[in-house]
């Protein structure tokens, strides 16, 4: 299982798979499956029965999990990079590869 550099709130874009292109912000984490729910991307029906919350029932979409490896962080500017580290004043800081910024 590798680290996952990634946390909830960060903006990312898929690089892979059916939603390639596709942006949103990460929703949550799944780390023991390395997959990560995005906000508007890979949406699937579920057929719900009648229940307390929706009486109703009927057919809902919803977010489902989207490996790590398909996302790609996404910088202020809008452009793809990889994630990285470094110490600053005794405290470690995630870093934009492509510009060198802290994220």
């Amino acid at each position: 299982m590798s680290k996952i550099k990634l946390k909830s709130g960060d903006k990312v874009r898929v690089i892979a798979g059916d939603h390639m292109g596709t942006e949103g912000e990460i929703v949550s984490l799944l780390r023991d499956k390395n997959k990560a729910i995005v906000s508007g991307v890979n949406l699937v029906k579920r057929h719900t029965k009648p229940n307390a919350q929706n009486p109703q029932g009927g057919i809902v979409e919803k977010e489902a999990p989207i490996a790590i490896s398909n996302l790609s962080l996404l910088t202020a500017d809008g452009k793809t990079t990889r994630v990285g580290y470094r110490m600053e004043e005794g405290k470690k800081v995630r870093v934009a590869r492509k510009t060198n910024e802290a994220i």
